[in-house]
């Protein structure tokens, strides 16, 4: 919600609450025709009445509901708004004896002070009490607002990663590569033929959903890993492992193959072994992904230049995997590393 809007919504409560106020207080004293001044009513309604409401209701609004009542503390929200409250009808009191003489609160005896402190508590709970349900509606309007645009942002990102995902210059460079073979072994070639084939029939059909097999997932991987190879003679370019029972584990669609792509891109030395290294850990609670690439310093380019870059992955995998995912990046000693947790619901 705007600043502004907050602002109009703050001011309008304390206009009704201050017309509130002077009523039921002229109420109180009969008016003034009784002889009590202006200037003696209002010194009451601020020490009484004002005062207190003020700081519960603040006290409240910034740091009781966002610590407690939003997180559902019900005990300590509970004795720290009695505290504040009692707090707040202390300073009233003080405020009070300031103005009319320190004899005001104990001019009925000990049972009165008590019963004058319960009071002003209890005034300055209801304004806390008015603070949490305006705080309230205020984040729960943010929240339906971040929703909308979490979502907006997610088409987005869908739409990037579509995009990514038919990279021109991976099919160019496979076909390239298969046409090439045909004439060494056609037999091979008609191989990596069906799991190009394969690939873009998993990139424009199972990725509709929003959770596929893992297995399906590692079946991409090990075919794309598989054409990229076919760009060198180095059988040991790439190393990829998987441990861990798959079973039924289910993940959402290309989480993993963008780091996997970005990895390729950024390896040019395809002589080097296990120059690229991808492990993939699965346990009941948990699958723990790593990929690294290790990358000359005369052609560290930026992740974000092609596919999809590392601002947009972060924000798929927040909008997929809330508060249960870990991602950590390193790059350092001409290693660029990545390494994402998905905890299990």
């Amino acid at each position: 919600m705007k600043k502004s809007v907050v602002f109009v919504i703050h001011v309008g409560f304390w206009i009704a609450y201050l017309l509130l106020l002077f009523v039921i207080v002229a109420a109180a004293t009969t008016g003034f025709s009784s002889g009590i001044s202006p200037e003696y009513i209002i010194k009451v309604g601020f020490s009484f009445v004002l005062l207190p409401s003020l700081i519960t209701f603040y006290l409240f609004y910034w740091y009781l509901f966002p610590k407690y009542i939003k997180t559902k503390k019900i005990g300590p929200s509970l004795v720290y708004g009695a505290l504040f409250s009692v707090s707040a009808a202390f300073v009233g009191g003080l405020m009070l004896s300031l103005f009319l003489g320190s004899g005001i609160l104990f001019k009925g005896g000990v049972n009165s002070f008590l019963s004058e402190i319960a009071t002003m508590s209890l005034v300055g709970f209801v304004a806390g009490v008015m603070s949490i349900i305006i705080k309230g509606f205020i984040t729960w309007y943010d929240e339906i607002k971040l929703k909308e645009e979490l979502i907006v942002k997610n088409h987005q990102i869908e739409l990037a990663l579509v995009k990514a995902q038919l990279d021109p210059h991976f099919l160019f460079n496979t076909i390239n590569n298969i046409d090439a073979l045909i004439l060494k072994d056609q037999q091979v070639a008609s191989e990596y033929l069906n799991k190009l084939s394969d690939i873009l029939r998993f990139m424009l059909f199972e990725t509709k959903t929003e959770q596929i097999a893992l297995s399906k997932e590692i079946e991409y991987m090990e075919k794309y890993i598989a054409l990229q190879k076919t760009r060198t003679a180095n059988d040991n370019f790439v190393r990829f492992t998987v441990s861990g029972k798959i079973g039924h584990q289910m993940i959402a669609p290309m989480i993993l193959i963008p780091f996997v792509e970005n990895a390729f891109k950024h390896t040019h030395n395809k002589k080097m072994d296990e120059a690229i290294t991808i492990s993939l850990i699965v346990q009941d609670e948990k699958i723990v992904f790593a990929c690294e690439n290790k990358y000359s310093k005369n052609n560290d380019l930026l992740l974000e230049n092609n596919g999809l870059g590392n601002d947009l992955i972060r924000k798929r995998i927040a909008l997929l995997y809330p508060e249960r995912h870990s991602l950590v990046i390193t790059d350092q000693d001409n290693c660029y590393g990545v390494k994402l947790t998905l905890t299990n619901d």
